[in-house]
């Protein structure tokens, strides 16, 4: 299973290159792109975050101000904006009140108990708070999405019902506990499931060769 992975590994990243995630320009913003890109595209919520950062508001004490309606209608590019805004808002409360708004300081604690408080916030699943956790805090955790599910079951590497914690396992047990490795891997799996693992995939030009849906 090691050699395997770091098979798809090195194929992808020699198919798409490195792909430098996650954008931000300081670790709260990163937290703050993580839980307003569930379920939209990123250029949506690149919008919301220049609508924070026009009003000068990407801090987490000047959001922890805002009204919940103040914050939904600057984040309305993202979609599900009342719904976002509720999330974003549990966070910050999170963040200020335990850690002052400071970010470096919440990293600061174990990683473990820091994901189980994370999981403690409305509106925070694994998906986005083991984001939080790589991609803000560079702490080696495997982040699982629905694009990972649906590659590797198709590899037959997992049944199609999978748990996340199984799911991150795989990853986390095989490969080296590399914050750098672990981003750059999921970055490449969202570019493959973007471009041709998809729902009605393109198997005949996918990078990976060792998949055998296309003889369904």
């Amino acid at each position: 299973m090691k050699k395997k992975l770091v098979g798809i590994y090195k194929t992808l990243y020699s198919h798409f290159g490195p792909q430098d995630w996650w954008p931000g320009d300081t670790p709260f913003e990163v937290c703050v792109g993580a839980i307003l890109t569930q379920n939209t595209a990123w250029q949506n919520v690149e919008k919301a975050i220049a609508n924070l950062k026009r009003e000068k508001l990407l801090a987490p004490h000047r959001i922890n101000e805002l009204t919940g309606q103040s914050l939904a209608r600057l984040i309305k590019p993202s979609g599900y904006f009342n719904i976002k805004a509720k999330r974003l808002k549990n966070f910050i409360s999170f963040l200020c009140k335990r850690y002052d708004g400071k970010v470096d300081k919440m990293f600061s604690n174990s990683s473990d108990h820091l994901r189980g408080h994370l999981l403690d916030i409305n509106g925070i699943g694994p998906e986005t708070a083991d984001s939080i956790l790589l991609y803000a805090g560079n702490i080696p955790i495997f982040v699982v999405d629905a694009y990972t599910k649906r590659i590797f079951h198709k590899l037959k590497f997992t049944p199609e019902d999978i748990s996340y914690h199984d799911m991150q396992q795989l990853f986390m047990k095989n490969l080296p506990l590399n914050a750098m490795l672990f981003n750059e891997y999921h970055a490449l799996i969202v570019m493959l499931g973007k471009n041709y693992c998809k729902k009605r995939p393109l198997c005949e030009s996918c990078p990976l060769k060792m998949c055998n849906y296309r003889d369904k």
